[in-house]
């Protein structure tokens, strides 16, 4: 069981934990939300949780609640941009469905 994230992502993560000074990685966790069921949520944390488990990807670290794990096992972060916008994008095979605007998704 793991996450990913791809180059662009890595290098966005390295770059918004320099400029808040550091920190022990990117936080991934799930949390009930939106339309579909379920939303991401991302953090910048300064130590690992006691529930964190560990993956590192492209040189970055990334903590992923344990119970949040089996909804996204598989899933790779991209940054990606469209039109005028961007930040990251989750590619997650576990996911059934996803809402009309993107912002939550099914299992």
């Amino acid at each position: 069981m793991a996450i990913s994230v791809t180059p662009k992502a890595a290098a966005q993560i390295r770059k918004a934990l320099a400029k808040r000074g550091g920190g022990a990685g990117l936080r991934v966790a799930i949390k009930t939300s939106g339309c579909s069921g379920y939303a991401y949520a991302l953090e910048f944390a300064d130590e690992a949780g006691a529930d964190d488990l560990r993956f590192e990807s492209e040189g970055v670290q990334l903590l992923v609640e344990a119970r949040s794990l089996p909804m996204i096992d598989g899933t790779q972060l991209d940054w990606v941009r469209e039109g005028l916008n961007e930040g990251f994008k989750f590619n997650n095979p576990n996911a059934s469905a996803t809402c009309g605007c993107g912002e939550s998704f099914a299992v």
